[in-house]
């Protein structure tokens, strides 16, 4: 009886070399069919190269891929998908003004029925669990939503390796359980799975195995269910993490942020419109607000931020001075810093250097940097060299472009930039979005020691774990709307999934928090 071959897909001593750096340095690895299969490392570490390559959207520099045993070339994703691998990106490819069958006949081959190509989605979505209405508009779908369109676009075309790029970091703790169960069927089917993912603990509930790279290099395979959290993350950074401390004995002190009821119409077709949204941030705590992308949290930032002009000064306040009509400069100078979650392009600019983007968003409240009109470059460097050394960021020169750095780096430095001031109120947007361990530690630490040391810290983070960790209090955003801030220990991560998941069920967390 021929079982065909052990392995579906095999790298054997792959390179991948960009100038002078060896992204993937003589990788060999091995996936079997139905295999659920774990790819972890730092921020740099080479995955992501990786999986482009077995995509198809790069091509190694030497080494081979096998698949099913025989040597192959895949020379672009429409290749890679005529084999059986099918990808889902962290960030998605999707039209919003479409529906969900337009969405997925945009990736179908050949010629098709609109009408068949619909009833397809619906049976398929339903028998995996991942339900859909084929005439839905993408703009109407929450992100778990659009995330299914995504997955059962790839489910169409039959793959049998399916790669997922850090699938569940927009999902809800009940939208994650339900995807687990999808990929867990999936791999009973014999279809295999790549997972790239930061959350170890949900690598040891699913995955079968794991590869774990560093600095391009491979330097363990091991079983998930015989680690733990703590050695995983240990394996891919050579060495102990940081273990983040918090206090949440401590008393908080005056208000230095309030939010009454503040409001912001919609400036686009697609853009979320805040509700009365009433919040108190006090000296010395962390205010996470949790919640779904696309629930208003970009808005939100804006509004506190200044990027958007509020209807009354009233709305916001620093420190008792009503500042809702104030601009971003001004709330700096009041002593308010910003971290936005897009850090190449909002929070520095690509083609400057490190010490050019202090001097960005530093200018207006720093005195030290601007002398009779003049620039003080010496200053600056001084300032970017500081936080390079506090917060470890890793670079090629002594002050290189900012989008010369990994994303990880570039991340530590956004945010030491703000820390480094000092500042009486922080509010930072997705702190660790798509951080490493050790790097995720690194600024979560320093913001609760913020906070410690008498500021007002408002984090907006999709990530659950995230905000059990450091936040004092937890509220959540839903449809533009904010709940009551809850104390963090009153609240479990699925008491705020049901949150996350719309203003219906407030009223039921609220009674189960024993509010």
């Amino acid at each position: 009886m021929n079982r065909g071959p052990e392995y579906l897909l095999e790298a054997l001593h792959v390179v991948k070399v960009f100038g002078t750096l060896r992204a993937n340095d003589d990788v060999t690895l091995k996936v079997k069919p139905g295999e659920i299969h774990a790819f972890l490392g730092e921020n740099g570490a080479g995955k992501s190269t990786l999986v482009k390559m077995i995509y198809g959207a790069l091509q190694p520099t030497s080494g081979e891929f096998r698949w099913m045993g025989q040597p192959v070339t895949i020379a672009n994703p429409a290749a890679a998908r005529k084999l059986g691998i099918g990808m889902v990106f962290q960030h998605f490819s999707l039209f919003e003004a479409l529906t969900v069958a337009e969405n997925v006949a945009l990736a179908m081959p050949g010629d098709f029925d609109m009408a068949k190509l619909s009833e397809k989605i619906a049976r398929v979505s339903k028998e995996y669990g991942l339900p859909l209405a084929p005439t839905a508009t993408v703009a109407d779908l929450s992100v778990g939503e659009r995330q299914r369109i995504e997955i059962v676009r790839c489910l169409l075309q039959e793959p049998k390796l399916l790669i997922m790029d850090e699938p569940t970091a927009v999902l809800t703790p009940q939208e994650a359980d339900q995807l687990f169960v999808t990929l867990t069927r999936l791999a009973k089917e014999g279809c295999a799975v790549i997972y790239i993912s930061h959350r170890l603990e949900e690598v040891k509930r699913l995955c079968h195995n794991v590869t774990i790279l560093r600095h391009g290099k491979v330097v363990a395979n091991v079983d998930p269910a015989r680690e733990n959290a703590a050695s995983l993350a240990k394996l891919m950074v050579g060495g102990d993490i940081h273990v983040v401390r918090g206090n949440r004995k401590h008393a908080a002190g005056d208000v230095r942020l309030k939010l009454d009821r503040l409001s912001l119409d919609p400036d686009g077709p697609f853009a979320v419109e805040l509700k009365e949204i009433s919040l108190d941030v006090r000296a010395g705590e962390v205010v996470a607000i949790a919640g779904v992308a696309g629930n208003g949290q970009s808005e939100f930032f804006d509004a506190v931020s200044g990027e958007r002009i509020l209807h009354r000064d009233s709305m916001l306040q620093i420190d008792g001075k009503p500042m809702g009509r104030a601009g971003v400069n001004a709330r700096r100078k009041a002593g308010a810093a910003f971290v936005p979650e897009e850090r190449l392009g909002h929070g520095a600019v690509p083609a400057f250097s490190l010490s050019e983007n202090v001097i960005l968003t530093r200018h207006a409240s720093d005195k030290s940097l601007i002398r009779s009109g003049l620039v003080q470059r010496g200053d600056a460097s001084g300032i970017s060299h500081r936080v390079i050394k506090d917060f470890d960021v890793r670079k090629g020169k002594p002050d290189p472009e900012a989008r010369s750095l990994s994303g990880g780096n570039l991340q530590k430095f956004v945010i030491g930039r703000e820390l480094d001031r000092k500042p009486g109120m922080l509010v930072v947007n997705q702190p660790t979005w798509g951080v490493d361990a050790g790097a995720s530690a690194t600024i979560r630490q320093a913001i609760i020691d913020l906070s410690r040391q008498g500021s007002a810290v408002l984090v907006i983070s999709q990530d659950l774990d995230e905000i059990f960790e450091i936040a004092d209090r937890i509220a959540v955003i839903s449809r533009g709307q904010l709940s009551d801030a809850y104390p963090a220990d009153k609240l479990t991560a699925e008491k705020t999934g049901l949150l996350m998941a719309g203003e219906h069920e407030i009223k039921e967390v609220r009674h189960a928090a024993g509010a």
